[in-house]
C-alpha cells in the first residue's frame, strides 16, 4: 500500500515558482534591452558623432527584442503554470496536502505573468 507523500506535491510548487522566478528574469532582461536603447538614443543625440546617425537610425530592433523577451518571460510563466496544474490534477488524492489556500501559486503566477503583458504594452507604445 502507498503511503502518501505530500512532499511530491511541495516538489511541484517550488519547480513552480523556480520557473516563475526564471520568467520574471527573463522580463526584466527584456526590459533593460529595451530601455537601454532609449539609453543609448539618448547618448547618440547628445553626441555629433558620424556613429549617432547610426545608433538613432537603429531605433525598432533592439526595443523589439526588448519586447518579444518580455513577453516569452510571461508566455513561460503561463506555460509553467498549466504544466503545473496538469501534473497536479495527475496526482493521487492522498499526495495532495490539505492546505488553505491552494489557488495562491496560480494567482501569482497569473498575476506576474499579466504584469508582463502589461510591460510589453508599455514598451511598445511608450
Amino acid at each position: 500500500m502507498n503511503t502518501p507523500d505530500p512532499r511530491v506535491f511541495f516538489a511541484a510548487e517550488r519547480t513552480l515558482l523556480a520557473w516563475v522566478r526564471t520568467g520574471l528574469t527573463v522580463m526584466a532582461l527584456g526590459f533593460v534591452v529595451a530601455r537601454f536603447n532609449l539609453f543609448l538614443a539618448v547618448m547618440a543625440a547628445s553626441s555629433s558623432s558620424p556613429a549617432a546617425a547610426h545608433v538613432q537610425g537603429t531605433r525598432w530592433p533592439p526595443s523589439v527584442l526588448g519586447i518579444l523577451l518580455v513577453l516569452f518571460g510571461a508566455a513561460t510563466i503561463l506555460g509553467a503554470l498549466g504544466n503545473h496544474r496538469s501534473y497536479v490534477r495527475s496526482l493521487p488524492a492522498a499526495d495532495r496536502p490539505d492546505i488553505p489556500m491552494p489557488w495562491l501559486t496560480s494567482i501569482l503566477s497569473v498575476c506576474v505573468a499579466l504584469l508582463g503583458f502589461l510591460l510589453a504594452g508599455y514598451l511598445a507604445f511608450a
